[in-house]
């Protein structure tokens, strides 16, 4: 890609470089901001719905799951759109702006009375019904906050990325590492922010200065983005990937009935001057795509296709090539992120037991997610600086450890995780009955929240490892053409996850209620069996672990990580690892 300066600009101030580091607090502080913003109406948006809209736990569960899933997939064609029309700039200020309305709408809900519905009646227990004006208010909030998060959340790695070199610069290439993982820490920093500050705020100060605190953190996300506009490099996008995609499939079955040539070098389309001139064996069926069969007739003058659905580029093959390798492995992750996904019932745990610090102060329930964020940061941060330098001189590796084995091992923890679920709940359900509050699910337990915590820090270590490890694959493996959907996938993967969190409870809820007979994921926490359903999570998460074992063989050794090899002479010799991509090159300027 090329870069899209101002030639007068680089003429009046050639000493002016673009990019680098002074750049990093704004791109940071943007997805920070709006990430205190959204992540801070999550937690307490299920007493909202129950007490503002008379929504009941399984309802509610049911809209934050598309909600989640929304959020989680518009990322997806955000990075479509940066890649292939507006560019990462553009499409991270159409998600501020998008994103910031949303939340005004959401905040006006609570605002004006007439955007809910009345409040029950005390005596008579008897509640009025959301009109539907009202719920299509509250729902055009949340549709446009999941498409303002689209635009900003896709990006916003991938712009910050993109102001550091990547041209095989190594000191370029340790920067970007560490880059990932603080960026990270920023983002998971605010997350923590947002399950604290926000949620107490809302206790304490109601929805009206609840909701309108987010709406302030959104307009500064913004503004900061903006501010430092002139100091940013702005790749051009991409030609739509779309229609690439499509354009390789059709060629491909249009030319499927002829055989691939054994002298390759001269009988493939590629882009003048690109260093891949020869397609991978990989998927080779696709190869049809680019395969020149008339030159006269199928190249113009210009060196490009005369017919685009019928002669596609190598560069074009590839892209496809790259996205479907990884679909198997980016397929692992779904599990872990029905695990992650899981919001409504650890809240629901946390209100029934103790949450008591000191006698005067307790924890709200809806920040115990901090624990998670709490682990993942400090993980992270031990592990960036401390662990990988050791890692990276015994094993050569500059991860310290391979991708692919960093994501294993955050599906190992989410397995750990669950299992661990699974034991505390069947302990709170019995220590409940015990105390007799079998028939009360509102009553507080005699029974310490904490122990709630060791869940929550193996899930952060579980998302420290596979989430970072999933992006910086995704990064590594795609050409920068795709950058943005490469740190798009794991959101991707987060909103399968979380549509299939309610098909999960619908089918678990389905198959065990019956006549007179409570449903393992029943209202009351205390006559259900939540265990039994945490334990058919950690089932799942170990059977897609050992999936994953077997895509992780399937794929090979990945492209950048370097193993240490003994040579003679040198006892430091280093080679790389075969690439996980195969394609020749030779130098196409000849």
């Amino acid at each position: 890609m090329e870069t899209s300066l101002d030639p007068n600009m680089l003429t009046q101030q050639p000493s002016r470089k673009k990019g680098g580091f002074r750049t990093m607090p704004f791109i940071i502080a943007n997805e920070a901001f709006e990430r205190v913003a959204s992540f801070g109406l999550l937690p307490n948006m299920t007493r909202y719905l129950m007490g503002g809209y008379h929504m009941d736990v399984a309802t509610g569960t049911y809209v934050l799951s598309i909600w989640s899933a929304a959020t989680n997939f518009f990322p997806v064609v955000g990075a479509f759109i940066s890649d292939s029309f507006l560019g990462r700039y553009r499409t991270i200020v159409v998600g501020c702006v998008t994103s910031l309305l949303g939340m005004i709408l959401l905040w006006l809900t609570a605002m004006i009375p007439q955007a809910k519905p009345p409040p029950c009646e005390a005596l008579s227990k008897s509640c009025k019904s959301s009109s539907t004006a009202q719920l299509a208010f509250l729902f055009a909030s949340f549709v446009l906050m999941s498409i303002g998060a689209g635009g900003i959340r896709p990006c916003s790695l991938a712009f910050g990325a993109d102001q550091w070199d990547k041209d095989g610069n190594p000191k370029s290439k340790n920067v970007l590492q560490s880059f990932f993982n603080w960026y990270y820490v920023s983002a998971t920093t605010s997350v923590l922010l947002a399950m604290t500050v926000i949620v107490y705020i809302q206790d304490h100060f109601g929805w009206k200065i609840g909701f309108g605190v987010p709406v302030v953190f959104q307009f500064m996300s913004g503004f900061l983005f903006l501010l430092a506009s002139s100091f940013y490099i702005k790749t051009k996008p991409n030609k739509s990937l779309f229609t690439g995609f499509a354009q390789v499939s059709v060629a491909a079955f249009r030319k499927r009935h002829i055989d691939l040539p054994k002298s390759k070098e001269a009988c493939y389309h590629y882009i003048k001057g690109s260093k891949i001139v020869v397609p991978t064996d990989m998927l080779r069926c696709l190869n049809k795509a680019c395969i020149i069969i008339n030159k006269e007739k199928d190249v113009k003058t210009d060196g490009s296709a005369t017919d685009p659905w019928s002669l596609c580029t190598v560069e074009q093959v590839e892209e496809l090539k790259a996205l479907l390798k990884v679909m198997p492995i980016w397929s692992t992750g779904i599990i872990i992120a029905v695990n992650i996904s899981q919001q409504t019932f650890p809240y629901l745990q946390a209100s029934s037991m103790d949450r008591h610090i000191t006698s005067n102060f307790q924890i709200p329930a809806g920040s115990f997610g901090m624990f998670t964020v709490l682990t993942l940061i400090i993980w992270i941060a031990v592990y960036d600086r401390l662990i990988i330098p050791q890692l990276a001189k015994l094993t050569g590796k500059p991860y310290g450890i391979g991708l692919k084995q960093r994501i294993g091992i955050g599906l190992a923890l989410s397995c750990m995780a669950m299992a661990t679920s699974a034991i505390v709940e069947n302990m709170r359900r019995k220590t409940a009955i015990r105390q007799g509050f079998a028939d009360n699910p509102q009553g507080i337990l005699n029974m310490s929240a904490m122990w709630l915590v060791p869940q929550h820090c193996l899930t952060g270590l579980a998302e420290a490892f596979n989430a970072i490890g999933q992006t910086e694959f995704y990064y590594s493996q795609f050409p920068r053409s795709m950058s943005s959907i490469a740190t798009s996938l794991f959101g991707l993967g987060m909103a399968v996850g979380s549509l299939l969190v309610s098909v999960i409870v619908k089918m678990v809820d389905d198959a065990t209620k019956g006549e007179g007979k409570e449903s393992w994921v029943s209202s009351n926490l205390n006559k259900g069996h939540y265990d039994y359903y945490y334990w058919i999570l950690t089932i799942l998460s170990v059977m897609n672990f050992l999936y994953f074992l077997v895509c992780s063989w399937a794929y090979g050794p990945c492209e950048g990580e370097r193993t240490k090899v003994p040579s003679e002479g040198d006892d430091e010799g280093m080679r790389e690892e075969e690439p996980c991509s195969e394609s020749r090159t030779v130098d196409s300027s000849a």
